[in-house]
């Protein structure tokens, strides 16, 4: 009786703990210390942190105005396309649905939807009080 006991918690522990490694996939989509454009991440900003996650849906032909962020945020493209521009030395970069953007901090830049507009969720890393974007 005892063999049967300790023979079925063997199985009920290895099942679980192989369920769970089934029932999990994981794939990294980001790991970087640099903005899209190559620039080195310096530090985060001091303070008490607060994090955003926006869901942007933007609409098809929208240019949106030339602004900079603060601290570090990364965009992921649910879908749609979105050209991203530098104003300065105008590099660009195209981002389709399922990329994702390590945006830059104190650059300003703009993004512009093509014809079936973009829906973006954006995670930022600031501090209570910080605005998103300038």
């Amino acid at each position: 009786m005892r063999t049967i006991i300790l023979t079925v918690l063997f199985f009920a522990v290895f099942v679980t703990a192989h369920a769970a490694d089934l029932s999990v996939e994981t794939k990294t989509l980001l790991n970087t210390s640099n903005s899209w454009d190559g620039v080195a991440y310096e530090r985060y900003p001091s303070g008490t942190p607060e994090l955003t996650v926006l869901r942007f849906t933007i609409a098809p032909n929208t240019a949106l105005p030339w602004h900079k962020h603060p601290m570090p945020n990364v965009a992921y493209v649910v879908s749609g396309e979105l050209l991203l521009e530098k104003q300065d030395g105008g590099a660009k970069k195209r981002l389709v649905a399922g990329d994702v953007l390590p945006e830059t901090v104190n650059s300003i830049h703009r993004g512009v939807t093509g014809e079936t507009g973009v829906v973006l969720i954006v995670f930022y890393a600031g501090v209570k009080g910080m605005k998103l974007s300038e």
